[in-house]
């Protein structure tokens, strides 16, 4: 049905652009682009979340646009997926690196074969046509450290969580909510380096089970990839420490709501995955079109309606808080 929907998408667009008045001229747009989405992950809520978008796009433009990703958060896995679109000869990649570094080299592949690169969450990449980020990303670290800190009163121990330690993003927030801690609230206290959870919610459970043992003291925990609180407050529960460790971080309500409702988990912030990949899209064709993209432009998508532009790096304003009080109006 999905397929059928998009052949029509395409049909009624193609349509559209042969009933132009004498010496118009067709809006390169109306061109059929092949854009393909490449994910860190694929299978888990926060990717499917994307792929929502990526098929909205999809069936809006009638364009090309499909997602893709590894079984696992694995960077060479991406590489190689990124090779065999250079080979299709695909329009445009968006892609979300596991890691940035590791994907450049296969990325200067791709725009030396005319293959325009968007990426997301990953404002360090230099080959690239431009980069789409939801939000500054040191403000959304401060901003979920100001929400832990008032959590727990602004003193106490606590813990950071990654995906990868070699995820630019997640870096980037927890550096600058580690900061900012040192800075507004002195009495709290860092316990250990940055866990990594491999974006998995088994491997955030267990080693939040090992940080309790660990350090007994523990107040705080704050998540980076979508799947952290939840590995969290599972093991925060089993401890009978609901309440006493406060728990914010990245997340969707479709993971984490059933510990927001029992208050295992303090609050969740986001942007909308789905709005992202519209937007990532979007700015894809864009750039095959030879369109420019300004300061200020409004790309016509919820959270990115004023965008800031700095050098190749798109930033939006798109992120939103989620508690008990407002969960219901995000159910996804």
């Amino acid at each position: 049905m999905a397929l059928n929907l998009r052949k029509l998408t395409a049909g009624v667009a193609l349509g559209a652009a042969l009933i132009v008045g004498a010496g118009a001229v067709t809006h390169a747009q109306d061109a059929k682009h092949s854009i393909v989405t490449v994910v860190k992950l694929s299978g888990i809520a926060w990717f499917n979340r994307m792929e929502d978008g990526v098929n909205e796009y999809a069936a809006e433009t009638g364009h090309d646009a499909t997602q893709v990703g590894p079984a696992s958060a694995d960077a060479a896995l991406q590489v190689q997926m990124i090779e065999d679109l250079i080979a299709k000869k695909v329009d445009a990649i968006t892609v979300v690196p596991n890691s940035p570094e590791a994907l450049e080299p296969v990325l200067g592949k791709a725009l030396d074969a005319g293959i325009k690169v968007i990426g997301h969450e990953a404002s360090s990449l230099q080959n690239i046509t431009y980069d789409v980020e939801a939000f500054d990303n040191a403000a959304y670290g401060r901003h979920l450290m100001e929400a832990l800190a008032q959590a727990m009163g602004g003193e106490g121990e606590y813990a950071v969580f990654v995906g990868h330690l070699t995820a630019k993003t997640h870096n980037e927030w927890v550096d600058a909510a580690i900061e900012y801690q040192k800075e507004k609230y002195p009495n709290m206290t860092l316990v250990t380096d940055k866990l990594e959870s491999n974006e998995q919610q088994q491997t955030a459970y267990q080693k939040t089970k090992e940080l309790l043992r660990t350090y007994p003291n523990l107040r705080g925990i704050q998540g980076s990839a979508g799947e952290d609180v939840v590995g969290a407050a599972l093991a925060v529960e089993e401890a009978g420490l609901d309440g006493k460790v406060k728990i914010v971080g990245t997340s969707l309500v479709s993971v984490a709501g059933p510990y927001l409702e029992t208050g295992a988990i303090e609050m969740i912030s986001f942007w909308d995955p789905a709005k992202a990949g519209i937007a990532m899209n979007k700015v894809a064709s864009m750039a095959i079109a030879g369109e420019e993209i300004t300061d200020g432009m409004d790309l016509g998508v919820e959270g990115y309606n004023a965008i800031k532009l700095d050098g190749k790096v798109l930033y939006g304003q798109a992120w939103v808080d989620v508690t008990t009080d407002n969960m219901s109006e995000y159910d996804f």
